[in-house]
């Protein structure tokens, strides 16, 4: 099964569309989308594991340049 999450990100001024196209060729990442709002940008992706979600995907969104902030937000069945 695996791990699916909401990922909200926070981008310096004037560098939501060049974080988007970046944040679009991850491995995992299955949208992105500019936005407006508190966040600049939510993808949604998905991941073998939480860990895979940190040590990976959420290590190489953090590290992009113009990137100052994320939240993530694990999918849940109820």
């Amino acid at each position: 099964m695996t791990v699916q999450a909401y990922i909200l990100v926070q981008t310096q001024v004037g560098t939501a569309s060049e974080v988007t196209r970046h944040i679009r060729g991850l491995v995992g990442v299955t949208v992105a989308e500019d936005v407006t709002g508190p966040y600049d940008v939510i993808v949604r992706a998905e991941a073998e594991s939480m860990d895979q979600f940190g040590q990976g995907l959420l290590t190489d969104i953090q590290a992009l340049s113009g990137v100052t902030r994320t939240l993530t937000c694990p999918i849940v069945s109820l």
